[in-house]
């Protein structure tokens, strides 16, 4: 049945896909292996996590510190999806900026 107030929209049952605003920030993976990095590019980001393109020959583990510079913040993540040069992380939660980073 369609919802009266947007016709298009049809009722499935499934949840709802949480809003993920665009935006084009710079962050590093710090994987932990003698703090190596791995330049990336957040394409969305929300409260909970973020969607990365990564080069394609980029190794990433399934959990590492995402710096940001923008935000002034690191964020712990685990990966919840990988397709090509992006991936999907859930963060599980922050911390101060890493004292070996530059930026």
């Amino acid at each position: 049945m369609a919802n009266p107030a947007n016709p298009l929209q049809e009722e499935s049952g499934e949840p709802q896909r949480e809003r993920r605003p665009r935006v084009l920030k710079g962050g590093a993976i710090i994987t932990g292996i003698q703090n190596s990095e791995v330049g990336c590019t957040l394409r969305n980001q929300h409260e909970g996590g973020a969607e990365l393109k990564i080069p394609l020959e980029a190794r990433v583990p399934d959990q590492f510190l995402l710096y940001v510079p923008l935000d002034g913040i690191a964020y712990r993540c685990e990966v919840r999806w990988r397709r090509n040069d992006r991936i999907g992380v859930q963060f599980t939660g922050t911390e101060p900026k890493p004292k070996l980073h530059y930026g």
